[in-house]
């Protein structure tokens, strides 16, 4: 067993959901994913994952989506605890739970963020100060958006997504969100994806100049001109009412909307607060969506949020050391 530093009783990190500004996606590749080249942001909906000392490995799940959301050892939050553990030979269970605030299956990386606030929050409780190439190393092992979760802001993901470069953009950025009553398969819309592309040569992923002109501006109204998700038909394709979802939201003034990743989830880019809240009000107001969300973006990725001892931290942060941070590698 891993000797560790007095740690405290319970640790909450706050991890934030995605939008994709742009996923361009190329070829299968021989393991199964495909070669990507895409554009994160960081927004503030939040999940909060706590962990705390347990006789057994358990999870709870809390808010409007716990009842979508596996409480059983399939869970990506409670996986990523055990792989922590057995790479720091720690054998202490913990129990998560987990305040949901992130649409479940709506293409904002909900499970991943909490899988990436479970790695950072037992890292914290146990006191094992992980470098920070090590903990993105096992964030990427449980999947290809756990490492952005972690990283936060706006980056560049190449790969299956999950090798990172922070993108150094402009601006604070004003995000309408329509969310689904209905969630969409990630593996199926990538199916369809290679289904409506069965007869196309599909070239290696590259990012455009247009997005990375529009972040390093800082223009909101370019922005939005440069969304992109190659994702998009294929998601429209599964739930034909995106369609209307889209086409209310640019007709109710947003400068850009698209399908978050796999979807079904639609970001809207609007100009400033008040025009975020007429469009949420519109939307609302038109039924087109089970509910709307606003945010902004770009946020802080996976961080400390309260400890029972020792001083806060976040993944961002570097020479962090001990149960509230990591150290820099």
């Amino acid at each position: 067993m891993s000797s560790a530093a007095p740690s405290p009783q319970s640790v909450t990190a706050r991890v934030p959901a995605k939008v994709n500004l742009e996923l361009v996606v190329g070829p299968l590749r021989p393991d199964g994913f495909h070669h990507l080249a895409t554009v994160f942001q960081a927004v503030g909906l939040h999940d909060d994952v706590t962990v705390q000392p347990a006789d057994d490995w358990g999870i709870t799940i809390n808010g409007p989506y716990a009842d979508l959301v596996p409480d059983d050892g399939t869970n990506l939050a409670l996986r990523a605890a055990r792989l922590l553990a057995g790479a720091a030979g720690i054998e202490v269970p913990v129990h998560i739970t987990i305040d949901k605030d992130i649409p479940v299956a709506a293409g904002m990386a909900g499970g991943s963020a909490d899988a990436a606030g479970a790695l950072l929050a037992c890292d914290a409780l146990w006191g094992v100060w992980t470098s920070r190439t090590a903990l993105e190393d096992l964030a990427a092992d449980l999947g290809s958006d756990v490492p952005f979760a972690l990283l936060g802001g706006t980056a560049m993901g190449s790969g299956r997504g999950d090798q990172l470069a922070p993108v150094l953009g402009r601006g604070r950025y004003f995000w309408v969100l329509a969310l689904s009553d209905a969630g969409l398969s990630t593996p199926a819309v990538y199916a369809e994806c290679d289904r409506l592309r069965s007869t196309l040569r599909v070239p290696g992923p590259t990012p455009s100049a247009s997005m990375m002109t529009a972040l390093r501006s800082g223009d909101a109204a370019s922005l939005g001109k440069a969304l992109s998700n190659d994702l998009q038909p294929a998601a429209l394709s599964l739930q034909p009412r995106l369609e209307e979802v889209l086409g209310a939201g640019m007709d109710n003034g947003a400068l850009g909307g698209i399908v978050s990743g796999s979807g079904p989830t639609v970001a809207f880019l609007v100009s400033d607060t008040e025009s975020s809240l007429d469009l949420a009000v519109a939307l609302a107001a038109l039924g087109v969506a089970s509910s709307v969300k606003r945010a902004v973006g770009p946020v802080r990725g996976a961080h400390i949020l309260t400890a029972a001892s020792g001083p806060r931290g976040s993944y961002g942060s570097p020479g962090l050391s001990g149960p509230a941070g990591l150290r820099s590698s």
